[in-house]
């Protein structure tokens, strides 16, 4: 079968090896369709690693997938052969302390799919995996829409944390894939008024059509003082979704006393300043988010009851002659990207 690793910076290459074989009685063998391009693969591809996290290469690569079960384990209960699927990525063990306390997504012993000496990566023909990672999507969800489903699990994890609720005043700083996730989850948890700030004017035009009520370009200064002149009395939430640490400077300024900033996007460096007198006096909560946890299944259940409709974040598809040429336009932020897709398969 195919593999695709990163051999060096911004460098990948395919390799062929042997398909694999199911290990437990609850494992499933996944022929892996789709794969979205990440930014934090992209962090990868360029910078060979995130914060601490560094790759020894040949380093497989790549965890937003979706795909078709091929063949399944005697105790496989919820997926079948021909099952198109939804696939989770983060593997946990379900037997540690914050396993059996229900945070998975902390999980002591976690095997997320493409990170450095953790779980194979999903840019291959097939993978196994627990059948518990596994989700069905109905006959009417593409697999290109199935490979957003854990982008959009993060941002529907983030606004459950948050408690979105009627009225709030929101701010998302970003509008990749994951503010764009967020977005898309906070309007559809309740109606809120939602400013929506990013460097590239079509990523605020694709906000714009997913339902922010307020648009502007992270980089005119004035844009953070409009969000102030509109809402004088302050945020209720800011969602800090672009890893970039000089927003969480401007969420403390915007954010209402009693506010919270909500910590999604993954900043390229180990530490980021911030206002701790600031922090005080306003007395705002920090929190971070972890992936997600248990919204997967919901995530699936927004998109096919048509209570969200991401499709328009795929931008552009690529296949496995050109997944390199895919990660550097990702890299680029060339021709408009906003989410690509790699056709692994011709599976539709």
């Amino acid at each position: 079968m195919k593999v695709a690793y990163f051999t060096g910076p911004r460098t990948i290459e395919v390799a062929e090896e042997p398909k694999p074989n199911l290990q437990r009685s609850t494992d499933v063998l996944v022929r892996i369709d789709r794969l979205g391009i990440c930014g934090s693969d992209v962090h990868y591809f360029v910078d060979g690693g995130i914060g601490r996290q560094r790759l020894a290469y040949p380093a497989s690569l790549g965890h937003e997938c979706s795909g078709t079960v091929m063949e399944v384990g005697a105790e496989a209960a919820n997926v079948r052969p021909g099952d198109r699927v939804a696939i989770d990525p983060a593997i946990s063990c379900h037997q540690c302390d914050q396993c059996r306390v229900g945070r998975v997504n902390t999980c002591r012993h976690i095997q997320f799919m493409g990170s450095p000496g953790q779980a194979p990566g999903a840019a291959a023909e097939f993978r196994v995996l627990p059948a518990g990672n596994c989700l069905p999507i109905p006959a009417s969800m593409s697999l290109d829409a199935a490979a957003l489903i854990e982008p959009l699990s993060i941002g529907l994890y983030a606004v459950r944390l948050a408690q979105v609720y009627p009225a709030a005043r929101i701010a998302i700083f970003g509008a990749g894939p994951i503010g764009l996730s967020v977005l898309l989850c906070a309007k559809a948890a309740a109606p809120c008024t939602v400013y929506v700030t990013d460097l590239l004017d079509e990523r605020l035009a694709l906000a714009r059509q997913f339902g922010a009520d307020w648009i502007g370009n992270a980089g005119d200064p004035a844009a953070i003082h409009g969000i102030a002149e509109n809402e004088p009395w302050g945020l209720d939430l800011v969602f800090e979704c672009s890893g970039d640490p000089t927003t969480i400077n401007h969420a403390q300024q915007l954010l209402t006393p009693g506010g919270t900033l909500m910590l999604v996007g993954i900043p390229p460096q180990v530490e980021t300043p911030f206002d701790i007198h600031l922090m005080r006096t306003k007395e705002l909560a920090f929190r971070s988010v972890r992936r997600q946890k248990g919204c997967v299944a919901p995530a699936i259940r927004l998109v096919s009851d048509g209570h969200i409709r991401p499709d328009a974040m795929i931008t552009h598809h690529f296949g496995w002659r050109t997944m390199q040429e895919g990660f550097e336009m990702a890299a680029g932020y060339r021709d408009g990207l906003v989410k690509g897709i790699v056709r692994l398969s011709d599976a539709e």
